[in-house]
């Protein structure tokens, strides 16, 4: 019997098939699958906005709630799709004519750890060593998504 070289194991995007990939990758194309037949909205903004949230929604549920990152993230888009749909009384409040808009202090000079505190969704709570911990999840499973959506483009390009 022939054993597959090193060269082959690490063209194939498959070789590591973990259970959540297999999860990010369903629920990524299945919420493709949605946006594809059920959007009406044609712009191209409108469209890689919804397909950024799909990618960041099935990321975030292949992981769980086993990580502040991920439960960050979920949070957020729940709360995004809430905003989609406004409390009719409190639109007429923001939108009142005349009101001063308060200017935001001037952003002050972050150090490393606050830089990375700001990229990494639910970062803000959390001491050093856990950030690094939740940083290095975060970043593998990005490199997962990235692999996942090369992977579908080789898949349909001809």
């Amino acid at each position: 019997m022939e054993s597959k070289s090193s060269d082959e194991n690490c063209n194939n995007p498959n070789s590591e098939l973990h259970p959540s990939k297999l999860i990010m990758a369903s629920h990524f194309l299945r919420a493709l699958f949605r946006i594809q037949h059920t959007t009406t909205d044609s712009s191209f903004a409108g469209r890689s906005r919804k397909i950024r949230r799909a990618a960041y929604a099935s990321m975030a549920y292949s992981v769980g709630t086993k990580r502040a990152w991920s439960s960050a993230l979920l949070r957020k888009l729940r709360s995004r799709s809430r905003l989609r749909f406004p409390n009719p009384r409190r639109a007429k409040y923001a939108a009142l004519p005349g009101r001063p808009r308060v200017a935001r202090p001037q952003q002050r000079e972050m150090d490393q750890a606050e830089a990375l505190r700001e990229l990494v969704p639910g970062g803000t709570s959390m001491d050093d060593c856990r950030l690094l911990e939740e940083t290095a999840d975060y970043i593998r499973c990005l490199s997962t998504q990235v692999r996942l959506m090369q992977a579908i483009m080789e898949s349909v390009s001809f």
